[in-house]
């Protein structure tokens, strides 16, 4: 059962406020991934305190801070927008572990980068931006 809609709208605008669009259903999800969809971070968001305090201002430091950036950045709610964060994770991510929150850089439609939880909960956001930030040089045109 997903979260109220109205405690998520807050974290929801965390990551919007930086141009990163939501795609809370499969159709967009997979739209946005399709083959020749070139680079797309896609951050599946969580209401926990690792998302709030890290994850999400990580994103926005490292889309503001960089000069490559990847095509387009989405996000999926865990918690929210079920079927797509289990369209993401089972479709796209089968290999992966689920993690909420995560961030994963596509190159047409296949994962390129991956930072799962454990990789964001035990540092803060200045470092994860800066891993970021190195991924999208490494990976986005």
């Amino acid at each position: 059962m997903p979260y109220p809609e109205q405690l998520l709208i807050p974290m929801r605008q965390d990551l919007t406020q930086y141009g990163v669009e939501e795609t809370r259903t499969t159709d967009a999800l997979d739209a946005v991934l399709a083959p020749g969809s070139g680079t797309v971070l896609v951050v599946v968001n969580s209401v926990c305190g690792c998302a709030a305090g890290k994850a999400r201002p990580a994103v926005g430091m490292a889309l503001q801070r960089s000069a490559k950036r990847p095509d387009k950045a989405v996000t999926v709610f865990a918690g929210g927008d079920v079927e797509a964060t289990d369209r993401l994770r089972n479709h796209y991510l089968p290999q992966v572990p689920p993690s909420s929150p995560s961030m994963t850089i596509f190159r047409n439609g296949e994962p390129v980068f991956h930072m799962h939880r454990r990789e964001i909960e035990s540092r803060q956001a200045p470092e994860i931006a800066l891993d970021l930030v190195s991924a999208f040089e490494r990976f986005c045109a």
